[in-house]
């Protein structure tokens, strides 16, 4: 097991059973296997022990240090950063990658650590992936040496933040048709000039750092630059919060104003043009959601039936005893199932170099809609009750509506597989 996790959590105490919840990967003591509904096709199965214990220790810490102040901070909208320095602190942060004081584990393991904190909030989760996924995976992939050593240790104790600039506000979708702008200093000698604006970037407001992905203007093609705030004149870098989002309200939102920010030539990831940059770190970005997602649609799971168990209509009788709401919690269960051994299948490939984009699309679409399709549904065994926020569900379903939103819309996904499948391009 990474020794940064250990560190943290001594190996007995991560196996041990976790206090919040029934959910346990522990070995049954009976010789006939029993149905677990929190696992039904027993996908505990397919982890190694160090991805048992992994799982374990994030579910303890979001449960216990997470969940309690979920409620108020989406009535507030507000987000903690404090919250990343304490994933640091216990190496969820880039998980998958190796040194730079990151733990260095499976992608299955790093997903995981995603459905754990997705179990809480979608916007917790938003803030760890685009922290993890986007902006530290973004600096391993294609940064010099040079910024890995500088920046990826202190993202990676969550010290310092960072953001993921691509969607514009003319183009969410369609990020080929950029009009962020980068053209070399006319009389800064080894700087760029970036012109433009992004939206919808998670932790934009409280940023450190910014990977802004920019068309060169004496080529035409699309360049990373990592912008470093401390860097930046007066002016040449805003980062305006968005405020009321009805989705994603315990995470902070905002977008990016450049107005000829001065970056240095050394901050432009070197080896990477076009569009393959940004689209290798969503591919990991949105692996992660795949099976965060299901943390979510697990969650509803539980709060529904415990409330189907306890609430009694119609004679005395729990409304779990009602065939509709069976077929609701049968429906809902089935499909997590099937999503938690998808997306454990290609994070296996993904390790092992042979997953492709396509299967990314094919389980981040998947997960996505069934989450948010079944998250729905559950909340109408609350009847009324589910319009408080109390109840956690109507909170879920907001945020699942984003996370099928964000890092491809499910549309596009479709037309993704549709074109691997028919080798036909649909999208104009």
């Amino acid at each position: 097991m990474s020794r940064l996790l250990c560190r943290h959590f001594p190996r007995r105490a991560l196996l041990a059973r976790p206090a919040y919840s029934a959910r346990s990967y522990a070995s049954s003591a009976s010789a006939a296997p029993q149905f677990n509904w929190e696992d039904p096709l027993n996908a505990k199965n397919l982890l190694t022990e160090e991805e048992l214990a992994i799982s374990e220790m994030a579910e303890r810490y979001c449960q216990e240090h997470l969940a309690p102040r979920v409620l108020q901070a989406y009535r507030d909208e507000h987000y903690d950063p404090k919250i990343l320095q304490e994933m640091g602190e216990l190496g969820l942060l880039g998980a998958t990658i190796k040194g730079y004081g990151c733990a260095g584990v499976s992608t299955v393991a790093s997903a995981l650590i995603t459905r754990a904190v997705e179990r809480v909030d979608s916007g917790y989760r938003s803030g760890m992936s685009v922290q993890s996924s986007l902006v530290m995976g973004a600096i391993h992939d294609f940064g010099t040496e040079e910024l890995k050593e500088k920046y990826l240790p202190q993202l990676a104790k969550g010290k310092i933040i960072g953001a993921f600039g691509l969607t514009e506000p003319n183009h969410g979708s369609d990020p080929g048709s950029m009009e962020t702008t980068a053209r070399e200093h006319p009389t800064k000698q080894g700087y760029y000039l970036l012109k433009g604006s992004k939206t919808w970037i998670t932790n934009s407001p409280i940023a450190d750092v910014l990977v802004v992905w920019a068309r060169l203007q004496e080529t035409g093609k699309i360049r990373g630059f990592l912008v470093d705030r401390s860097m930046c004149p007066p002016g040449a870098l805003e980062t305006p919060a968005i405020k009321n989002k009805t989705g994603l309200r315990a995470s902070i939102t905002g977008m990016i104003h450049l107005e000829d920010c001065p970056v240095p030539k050394e901050h432009m990831f070197p080896d990477v043009e076009g569009l393959k940059g940004p689209f290798t770190c969503l591919n990991s970005a949105r692996y992660g959601i795949a099976l965060g997602v299901m943390g979510a649609l697990e969650d509803c799971i539980a709060r529904a039936r415990t409330y189907a168990l306890e609430r009694r209509q119609f004679k005395g009788n729990p409304l779990a005893k009602y065939q509709l709401v069976q077929k609701k919690l049968a429906d809902a269960t089935t499909d997590a199932a099937y999503g938690v051994l998808a997306a454990i299948q290609v994070g296996r490939l993904k390790d092992e170099g042979k997953a492709t984009p396509e299967m990314i699309s094919m389980i981040k679409r998947q997960n996505c809609d069934r989450a948010l399709w079944n998250a729905r549904v559950l909340q109408e065994i609350f009847g009324g009750n589910a319009v408080s926020d109390e109840y956690h569900i109507g909170r879920h379903v907001a945020n699942l509506y984003v996370t099928q939103t964000y890092e491809g819309q499910s549309d596009i996904h479709t037309l993704i597989l549709g074109r691997a499948i028919t080798g036909i391009q649909a999208f104009v």
